[in-house]
């Protein structure tokens, strides 16, 4: 069964050269760990996602412009459970970048484990 994630997840963006942490914001009350559930709504660029280094997508002469992510929405979260009313991202969910890239969670933030549905 997939875990949810909380604040500090480690995300990756298969287009770019460095991980990210996510941020949550879309909630201060719901933690494991002691640390804030992720949920759909923690998708905005800059806030929620920073970016991933540089761009395998936008090459300039000798080098690569930064990875800054155009996130879309956060796909296989949670099918019931939510957290005001927005479900809940899981280690299972991806959020395509509108530049091209596919962002993945590569740490859950946390150890603890939760049944979802």
């Amino acid at each position: 069964m997939p875990q949810k994630i909380t604040d500090t997840a480690q995300l990756s963006c298969n287009q770019g050269t460095m991980p990210s942490n996510l941020s949550v914001t879309s909630q201060n009350f719901s933690t494991a760990e002691g640390k804030y559930i992720a949920t759909e709504h923690d998708k905005q660029a800059n806030v929620n996602i920073k970016p991933f280094g540089q761009c395998k997508l936008k090459p300039t002469i000798g080098r690569y412009l930064p990875c800054l992510p155009v996130p879309t929405a956060w796909q296989k979260t949670t099918e019931k459970d939510t957290i005001n009313n927005y479900k809940i991202i899981t280690e299972d969910s991806f959020c395509i970048c509108n530049i091209g890239g596919k962002i993945e969670i590569t740490d859950k933030g946390h150890s603890e484990k939760h049944e979802i549905l």
